[in-house]
């Protein structure tokens, strides 16, 4: 319930600062229409993908004309067609027009994230892993991207840096090493966060388990490695695998018995949908 409350907020807030960065102090061509006209458009994707984004969509519409009407033919997380219909906008003409490509920039891009997600999660589909994401995240969008990452079938991280300890290489050589950098962990985090711990090698990841991590991952280590991990760590911690995932590469990775995959490209690499708002002639 905290993150939906909190995506409200950032719904709003994004929406917002989308639309003064784009109108500035006012739409100069779309006052060449009448004030009191309307219109209408529909939406239509071009091409194969995981729908993501609907509410930044409307957001758009309605923080400019509060009575326009969305009417959509297709959800959040469903997988759409080139070709399809995806919504009809009834509004009035200027605030259609102002509105539109904010409303698609959040929508190409949030789908972009929703469908290279649902790839991953489809390659993977059968083994015990899931797909998880990362803080690698486009600046100032990230709860949107999470958010999008789940509606692909992906599994949130940590949002930030206040609600988890991920204790990584540069941290442990800082605290002097694995055991040290656990022991400090478990002093100052709060009892609501998780603490993970990065291992380059098995070495270090017996070191974590004997300083009693339950969260541990495994940085850049080849398949065989990732084996011996799971079998060394034979229940203990969640092992979490990072680094070089491809779509190609993901099903082997998965198929070492691993509990996560967490992968960068999710969110950082992003490419946006081909949508198009097409106006309907009254």
């Amino acid at each position: 319930m905290e993150f939906a409350n909190q995506l409200r907020v950032e719904i709003q807030r994004g929406v917002a600062q989308a639309l003064a960065e784009d109108v500035g102090t006012a739409d100069l061509t779309a006052q060449l229409i009448p004030a009191e006209r309307s219109a209408s458009g529909r939406v239509v994707t071009r091409q194969e993908a995981v729908l993501c984004g609907s509410a930044w969509f409307n957001a758009a519409f309605q923080m400019l004309d509060p009575e326009s009407t969305i009417v959509w033919h297709a959800q959040d997380g469903d997988r759409i067609e080139s070709g399809q219909v995806l919504c009809d906008v009834f509004a009035n003409a200027r605030a259609l027009l102002t509105a539109e490509r904010t409303g698609l920039n959040f929508l190409q891009l949030l789908s972009g994230t929703a469908t290279v997600t649902r790839r991953f999660v489809d390659a993977i589909e059968g083994t015990r892993a899931s797909i998880v994401d990362t803080r690698k995240t486009l600046p100032g969008l990230r709860l949107a991207q999470k958010y999008a990452v789940k509606t692909g079938g992906g599994v949130n991280h940590r949002t930030g840096l206040y609600d988890g300890v991920l204790i990584k290489e540069n941290h442990i050589i800082a605290a002097g090493g694995v055991r040290e950098a656990m022991r400090t962990a478990r002093e100052i985090a709060p009892s609501n966060v998780f603490i993970q711990i990065e291992v380059e090698n098995l070495h270090q990841l017996r070191e974590a388990l004997e300083s009693g991590a339950r969260m541990v991952l495994l940085d850049n280590m080849d398949l065989a490695e990732m084996r011996e991990a799971v079998g060394i760590t034979a229940g203990r911690a969640q092992l979490e695998a990072s680094g070089g995932v491809s779509l190609e590469r993901v099903r082997a990775i998965a198929e070492t018995g691993v509990d996560r995959i967490s992968i960068g490209t999710l969110t950082k690499d992003v490419q946006a949908v081909d949508f198009s708002l097409r106006h309907i002639e009254e």
